[in-house]
C-alpha cells in the first residue's frame, strides 16, 4: 500500500511539473488597426524573468508616405510578482526596423504638372522600456496588455531623384509609445 501511495505521489508530481508552462505564443490584437501583423514568443528563463522575441510586418500609410517592411523586438522581462509569465512586469527592449518607403506627389514644371513617385529605404535601431501585466488563465490562455516608451533612430536612403524631405518618417523614428494587447497560448 505504501508503494502504491508513493508511486501515486510521484506520478502526480510529474504531471504537475509537466503542466507548468514555460512558453507563450501571442498575437497583438491592436496591430491590424494599422495594417500590421505583430507576433511574440516568450520563454521563461528563471522563476522571475523571461525573454520575449517580437516580430511584425506592416504595410502602413500614416501620411503621404507608405511604409512596408518588418521589425524585430527582443525584450527581457522582470516579473515583479516573482512568477515568470504571470504577473506585473518591467521589460527593457531593443528594436530593429527595415522599411521600404514610397510617396507620390505632384511636380509642377512651368505650365505642366506630373505625378512623381519617390522610393527610399529606412533602417532604424532603438530601444526602450515597457510595463505590463500578463495573466495566464487555466494555465493555457494568456492576456498581456502593455505600454511603454522608446526611441528609434535611423537613416533614409533615397533610391530615386527625390529628397529625404519628401518622406514623413515621424511614425517610426524618434520618441514614441509602444502599446498593445496580446492574446496567446501557453505551453
Amino acid at each position: 500500500m505504501k508503494k502504491v501511495l508513493l508511486l501515486t505521489a510521484v506520478l502526480c508530481g510529474m504531471v504537475g511539473a509537466a503542466s507548468a508552462q514555460s512558453n507563450v505564443v501571442k498575437l497583438n490584437i491592436f496591430s491590424p488597426i494599422v495594417k500590421t501583423g505583430s507576433f511574440f514568443y516568450e520563454r521563461k528563463v528563471t522563476d522571475g524573468s523571461s525573454f520575449q522575441l517580437g516580430a511584425f510586418v506592416t504595410s502602413y500609410s500614416p501620411s503621404d508616405t507608405k511604409f512596408s517592411g518588418f521589425g524585430i523586438t527582443p525584450e527581457y522581462r522582470f516579473y515583479l510578482s516573482g512568477e515568470a509569465l504571470n504577473g506585473f512586469y518591467v521589460g527593457p527592449y531593443l528594436r530593429y526596423q527595415n522599411f521600404t518607403l514610397k510617396t507620390t506627389y505632384e511636380s509642377f514644371n512651368g505650365t505642366s504638372s506630373s505625378t512623381v513617385e519617390d522610393k527610399a529605404t529606412l533602417n532604424t535601431f532603438g530601444g526602450g522600456i515597457v510595463l505590463g501585466r500578463q495573466w495566464l488563465f487555466k494555465e493555457r490562455f494568456a492576456l498581456d496588455p502593455f505600454l511603454g516608451l522608446g526611441y528609434n533612430g535611423g537613416s533614409v536612403e533615397v533610391e530615386s531623384n527625390g529628397s529625404e524631405d519628401n518622406f514623413d518618417t515621424g511614425a517610426f523614428q524618434g520618441f514614441g509609445l509602444r502599446a498593445g494587447l496580446s492574446i496567446g497560448i501557453a505551453f
